[in-house]
């Protein structure tokens, strides 16, 4: 059994409130009874309680890092536990404790948030999406602490800080390499609109269609769902439809892998009969076959800018409001 602040009073001869008062670092306290609490906490190798002290200090080293997202939508999603490896391997460099929060719903997660606020569990959080409803970024704006969100932020806020990609441009970009390539039939396989990054990214798509005057066909802008089943399901709907597009834009891995699974179901050549190219991981580049074009998301440069930026706020020092990380484009096999 882990020793206690008791066993530590009764080692060095004083009171509880006096080895409280030395873990907690206050300067009310005589050096003799310092010392024989130090020396009992060393003979005991005690670890201090970190809930324990939150409440009765300032709080201690963690941030939380919450996805805003059920675990129903983030399972089998690379870039939430890419970025996050990233982000606990920056947090552990500066000596700051990572909090995890998953949950049930939007709200279930708010309620949370507030809660550890309040005991002054924590310094700050990390945001892995930004919601299109940014009602949650008020209520938490109100509290005072330094929020970062991966994604980007349109309400002006007094805490609230964006590290994110230009999803819009390169989107645009990505669809006018197809048009360029003499290919005009283009679906758009996309995530559900409930986040500001598959909105930014269907509307480059669109954009880009519009100023080069190619007509947006709505049987071929399909939503893909969260989960592996859904997307495929999505694809193998897109790809067998009696007049399947030549070019398919995905908008986030989990897209991208789909359209090569439904393609290979449907005996479907890419490039050669559809060119498929959109937003995808290292990985998926090892594994599929030919490599998928497109953009790699910079998941470990967004998780450290994220880190960097709330942790110049939590110190007091000035960050920019908003951080775009860039992007690299590969026009790879899939898309010639």
């Amino acid at each position: 059994m882990s020793p206690t602040i008791y066993d530590i009073a009764r080692v060095a001869g004083v009171s509880k409130s006096t080895v409280s008062r030395v873990l907690n670092k206050q300067t009310n306290i005589s050096p003799e009874a310092r010392e024989k609490v130090l020396k009992a906490i060393a003979e005991l190798n005690y670890e201090p309680n970190k809930l324990a002290r939150a409440l009765t200090s300032s709080g201690f080293d963690a941030i939380m890092v919450i996805s805003t997202r059920s675990t129903k939508t983030t399972v089998g999603n690379p870039f939430f536990s890419d970025v996050l490896h990233a982000i606990t391997a920056k947090a552990e460099q500066e000596g700051f404790d990572v909090i995890l929060q998953t949950s049930k719903s939007s709200e279930d997660d708010l309620l949370k948030c507030e809660n550890k606020i309040k005991q002054k569990m924590i310094k700050g959080i990390i945001m892995l999406s930004s919601p299109a409803n940014e009602s949650f970024f008020s209520r938490l704006d109100a509290y005072g602490i330094p929020v970062v969100v991966i994604g980007k932020v349109e309400g002006n806020f007094e805490n609230i800080y964006s590290v994110d990609t230009d999803n819009y441009h390169d989107s645009a970009t990505l669809t006018e390499t197809f048009i360029k390539q003499g290919r005009h039939d283009i679906a758009c396989l996309h995530a559900p609109l409930d986040y500001h990054v598959s909105i930014d990214r269907l509307a480059g798509y669109k954009a880009s269609l519009e100023k080069h005057q190619v007509t947006i066909k709505p049987e071929w802008v399909i939503d893909g769902g969260y989960t592996h089943e859904s997307a495929l399901a999505a694809a193998i709907q897109l790809l067998s439809s009696p007049i399947p597009p030549n070019a398919v834009f995905a908008t986030d891995s989990m897209k991208l892998l789909s359209l090569y699974r439904a393609a290979d179901a449907l005996n479907i050549k890419i490039p050669e009969q559809v060119a498929v190219a959109g937003y995808s991981d290292p990985m998926l580049s090892l594994i599929l076959t030919p490599v998928p074009a497109g953009f790699d998301i910079p998941t470990r440069k967004l998780g450290e800018e994220s880190c960097e930026l709330l942790f110049r706020r939590i110190a007091g020092q000035p960050a920019p409001r908003k951080v775009l990380v860039d992007t690299h484009f590969s026009c790879a096999e899939s898309l010639r």
